[in-house]
């Protein structure tokens, strides 16, 4: 079983409609903490992204912020943490999360979530970072883009390979288990 020092985050800095998605990310945050992982997250202190740190804290782990210069102001950054890391940018943000992390989790999220979790996938497809990538399907979140990237690997445009990249499970402690046997399809 692979050991995790530490693992990127990528979750929405909103709450959701549904509390399973805050309830998930607490789950996570104090199973991290419990197992000795580094949470590397974004740095907010809102959504499901501040409930996620708050839970590692709590628990007594670690959590490592990454933050554009810009959104490095009060209410929106989170100034607990174990450590931030100020970037001037977005891009210079994923590329320290990216350095920092032995794997990738998505929790819920909009965006900016997607955004981390496709580059995170196509950086991995291409062998660049081929580090295991989890997506937490909370109460059925990630359906519609399994689906989709399902019909994607039907229409030809990714190989079947590629959808062993990433793994899917709803429970937390079932997530980081099937991550730790992750095999990647390129080497």
């Amino acid at each position: 079983m692979t050991m995790f020092k530490a693992i990127c985050i990528f979750c929405g800095s909103r709450p959701g409609v549904n509390s399973a998605y805050a309830a998930a990310a607490r789950a996570m945050g104090h199973l991290l903490a419990e197992r000795e992982i580094t949470l590397i997250f974004g740095g907010g202190a809102t959504g499901i992204m501040g409930a996620l740190a708050d839970a590692v804290l709590e628990a007594g782990g670690r959590a490592v912020g990454v933050i554009p210069e810009s959104m490095n102001v009060p209410n929106v950054v989170h100034d607990n943490l174990t450590e931030l890391i100020v970037s001037p940018n977005m891009y210079s943000r994923k590329v320290t999360m990216f350095k920092l992390s032995d794997a990738f989790i998505t929790l819920p999220g909009g965006l900016g979530t997607l955004d981390e979790l496709f580059e995170a996938l196509t950086l991995s497809q291409l062998g660049y970072e081929p580090k295991p990538i989890g997506i937490l399907n909370v109460a059925g979140y990630y359906n519609p883009l399994i689906e989709l990237i399902d019909h994607a690997i039907d229409a030809g445009f990714i190989a079947p390979r590629y959808r062993d990249v990433f793994t899917v499970r709803e429970q937390p402690a079932a997530l980081l288990e099937a991550m730790a046997s992750f095999q990647h399809p390129l080497l």
